[in-house]
């Protein structure tokens, strides 16, 4: 019997065996590979609802669900890329600064190598941790930012780090181009009414979820293309972009979310771009029994994994 019988779903049942990503080959070491599978769970710095550190586990274990081949890009992405699931970068729950420096640490070591991460939270504070990582190798980034939240307050409770302020302090530590990037989906409730319009002071796009609508979905990505570039781009995805009637194991929900099909099709645009990281992040698994929203953030992990296989495959 062949060593690969395992990734053969009709030989091996999706039941079985170590809950890597999708039952990828695990391997911890930083390698030359094209895409690496890392997760980070941590999620002190939530606001609301704690349990983001269980997200990888969750998501890693539904993704066994998922079959090889996307049918829309038409590829396998193992066929075109070296994937390996580089496991859980170690963190100190309770200690914010020390675990961004491990995250940032292994994060670089990878794409050091030459890998693109696909990082597995955790709470949307360890982006932060990423784009310091990623902006050491690649110098100031493009970000396309699927959320509910712009994610880009000052502060809470006098507190600089939290997951509510992450793309505030990346502005500030020059890891990110602005005027490059865009935010989609914001909605929901804010603290003062020209919140909105802070974001955009910033130098964001700031595409809320009405403008979403109004506008439709080819156009909101072709912005978004557009913005981005030829700038090496970082796409984070926030599960509660999605309306919690399709994703309720998230930290804070907010209503008048978007389908997991309209993500999809939002995504699946995005192949022309320079991609160096990607992220899907606040997946709570204790509020979602279902596994919903876990499979909603395994697949758009699948998603990412095949815009990497469609560019290198049409290179």
């Amino acid at each position: 019997m062949s060593q690969d019988w395992k990734s053969d779903v009709t030989k091996f049942p999706r039941f079985e065996g170590v809950r890597t990503f999708m039952r990828l080959p695990y391997d911890p070491e930083p390698k030359g590979v094209d895409v690496v599978i890392l997760g980070a769970p941590f999620d002190t710095t939530a606001t609301f609802r704690t349990g983001a550190r269980f997200g990888p586990e969750a998501v890693r274990r539904i993704s066994s669900l998922l079959r090889p081949a996307h049918a829309y890009h038409a590829v396998r992405p193992t066929d075109v890329l070296k994937i390996v699931d580089g496991g859980d970068i170690p963190v100190i729950p309770g200690n914010t600064l020390r675990s961004y420096g491990y995250i940032t640490e292994v994060i670089h070591s990878w794409v050091n190598e030459g890998a693109i991460p696909i990082t597995l939270g955790g709470d949307h504070g360890i982006a932060l941790a990423e784009l310091r990582a990623l902006a050491q190798v690649h110098g100031p980034l493009a970000l396309i930012q699927f959320d509910a939240h712009l994610d880009t307050w000052d502060e809470y409770w006098e507190e600089k780090y939290t997951h509510g302020t992450p793309f505030r302090r990346a502005l500030e530590e020059g890891l990110l181009d602005p005027l490059r990037s865009t935010q989609i989906g914001i909605r929901g409730t804010v603290y003062d009414p020209a919140d909105i319009e802070e974001g955009r002071s910033l130098g964001f796009e700031v595409l809320t979820a009405e403008k979403v609508r109004e506008i439709g979905l080819e156009q909101t990505i072709r912005t978004a293309i557009e913005r981005a570039g030829s700038a090496k781009t970082f796409v984070s995805f926030d599960v509660d972009f999605l309306d919690p009637a399709y994703a309720p194991g998230t930290g804070t929900p907010e209503i008048g979310g978007f389908t997991t099909f309209e993500a999809q099709q939002l995504l699946r645009k995005l192949y022309p771009l320079d991609f160096v990281g990607f992220d899907i992040v606040e997946v709570l698994p204790a509020f979602d029994p279902t596994e919903t929203t876990a499979l909603a953030g395994a697949t758009v992990a699948f998603e990412f994994l095949s815009l990497v296989a469609s560019g290198r495959k049409g290179a």
